[in-house]
C-alpha cells in the first residue's frame, strides 16, 4: 500500500508544483483528497485531450487522487474543507499565504481546528523578504536564478528558459521531503506545524551549488560558474551521422577512451593528461573530443565506448525515450486502461521498496468532482446536506458516467 499508507493529505493545490508533489505523496500511499474550485484545475485544459478536461499534464500530474469541488469563497465551502482538515495529517496549498488568510484558512486558524496538522506552502518568496507578496511562475524564477544566463554563455549568447518546468518539479519535489521530514517530527513530538517551501531560496541553492565557484569566499576569487558546466562543447557530440552523449570524466576513463581510439598524442599532452590539466583547459579539451567523435557513426562510437568502458548514452527524442531499451525492460512506461479515458501511458514510480511497494496504476487521474459525495460523506455529510450543497453551487453533482 506504500510506506505512507494511512496519511490523509487535503490537496490544495493546482497547475504543476504542487500537484507534482501531492502526486508523490499519493503514489507513496498517501490518500490525497484535491480540490478544485467549480472550473478545476486549469491544466484539465493544457493538450490534446480525448474527453474535455482531461488533457494530459493533468492526467501526469494528479494520479493517486480522489477529486472533489467545493467552492471556497462560500461560508458553506470553507466549513467542507475545516471538516475534511480536522481529520487529516497534511494540508499543502500553492497560493500565496496571503490568498490563505483572506479565506481564512491561515495557519492561525487550521491549526486550532488540527493541532497536529502539517500545513505546507509551496510558492513564490519567503515570507520574511521585500519579495513576500509577489507572484512567481517556473519562467520568471529560472531567469533570477540565473539560468537564463547560463544557457547564454553555453550557446549563442541569446538567454533562453530550460524547456522544462524545472522549477515546479525541483520545489514539487522539496517540499515532498519537508513533509516528510516534519511528519517524522509529529510522530516524535505529537505537534504539527507550518512549513514553507519557497520556490526563489529553493531554485538559488539548487543553481548555486553547482556555480557558486569564486565566489563561495569573501573578496570572491572570480565572478562564480563551474567551467565544465559552462563550456560550449559540453553536449550531445555530432557524430557521422547523428548524435551521441558522451562523457570522458576521471583519468581511467581518459585512459580508456586514448587506448580506444589510439591517441597517444593526446595521452602525453599535459591538457589532457591529468584531471587537473584537463579541468584547467575544459574548452580545449571538449572541442577535440567533440572533433573525434564526428569522425565515426554513433552505433560505432556507441559499440567501441561500450567495450571501453567509457560512459555512453543515447541522445533521444521525446518519442524515442518510449523505446529506450532498458525503459522497456523495466516497463517504466506501462499502458494502462483508464476507466474514462480509455488506454494511456503510464509512468512508474521510480523509487522502490522492498517492504511497501507503491502501485501508481491503482488510482489514476480523476475526472473534476469525481469522489466528491463520497469525501463528504466520510467527513460526515448527510445525503441532504450534500444536496443543498449542490443546490447552493458549494460542490456539483458527481460527474456523468461516460460509456
Amino acid at each position: 500500500m506504500g510506506p505512507l499508507e494511512g496519511i490523509k493529505v487535503i490537496d490544495m493545490t493546482t497547475v504543476l508544483m504542487g500537484p507534482y508533489a501531492t502526486q508523490m505523496l499519493g503514489d507513496y500511499g498517501a490518500d490525497v483528497i484535491k480540490i478544485e474550485n467549480p472550473d478545476g484545475d486549469v491544466t484539465r485544459q493544457i493538450g490534446p485531450t480525448r474527453h474535455p478536461g482531461m488533457g494530459p499534464v493533468f492526467l501526469n500530474t494528479n494520479r493517486s487522487k480522489r477529486s472533489i469541488v467545493l467552492d471556497l469563497k462560500k461560508p458553506a465551502g470553507r466549513d467542507a474543507v475545516l471538516r475534511l482538515i480536522a481529520t487529516a495529517d497534511v494540508l499543502v496549498y500553492n497560493v500565496r499565504p496571503q490568498a490563505m488568510a483572506r479565506l481564512q484558512l491561515g495557519y492561525d486558524v487550521v491549526s486550532k481546528v488540527n493541532p497536529k496538522l502539517i500545513y505546507a506552502g509551496v510558492f513564490g518568496f519567503g515570507q520574511d523578504g521585500p519579495y513576500a507578496a509577489k507572484p512567481a511562475y517556473d519562467d520568471l524564477i529560472q531567469g533570477a536564478t540565473a539560468l537564463p544566463a547560463l544557457m547564454a554563455q553555453t550557446s549563442d549568447g541569446v538567454p533562453r528558459y530550460v524547456p522544462n518546468a524545472l522549477v515546479d518539479r525541483i520545489v514539487g519535489l522539496t517540499a515532498v521531503g519537508a513533509i516528510c521530514a516534519s511528519l517524522v517530527h509529529r510522530d516524535r513530538t505529537g505537534r504539527g506545524q507550518r512549513v514553507d517551501i519557497p520556490m526563489f531560496e529553493t531554485m538559488a541553492g539548487f543553481v548555486m551549488g553547482d556555480h557558486m565557484g569564486g565566489l563561495t569566499y569573501e573578496p570572491p576569487l572570480d565572478q562564480g560558474g563551474y567551467a565544465r558546466h559552462l563550456s560550449r562543447d559540453r553536449r550531445p557530440y555530432k557524430t557521422s551521422d547523428g548524435y551521441i552523449c558522451v562523457i570522458v570524466y576521471n583519468d581511467k576513463q581518459w585512459e580508456n577512451f586514448f587506448a580506444a581510439t589510439g591517441r597517444d598524442d593526446l595521452r602525453r599532452d599535459p591538457k589532457f593528461a591529468t584531471f587537473a590539466g584537463r579541468a584547467v583547459n575544459i574548452d580545449t579539451v571538449y572541442a577535440e573530443l567533440a572533433r573525434i567523435l564526428e569522425t565515426r557513426t554513433t552505433a560505432e562510437w556507441t559499440d567501441l565506448l561500450v567495450e571501453a568502458d567509457v560512459p555512453v548514452m543515447p541522445m533521444h527524442d521525446l518519442a524515442g525515450m518510449l523505446q529506450d531499451p532498458h525503459l522497456v525492460a523495466t516497463d517504466f512506461f506501462p499502458v494502462v486502461d483508464h476507466p474514462t479515458e480509455g488506454k494511456i501511458r503510464n509512468m512508474k514510480v521510480a523509487a522502490t521498496w522492498s517492504d511497501t511497494p507503491v502501485e501508481p496504476a491503482a488510482r489514476l487521474a480523476p475526472r473534476l468532482n469525481e469522489h466528491g459525495e463520497e469525501i463528504l460523506r466520510s467527513a460526515g455529510y448527510s445525503v441532504d446536506e450534500i444536496a443543498s450543497l449542490v443546490r447552493d453551487g458549494v460542490t456539483m453533482p458527481a460527474p456523468a458516467t461516460r460509456n
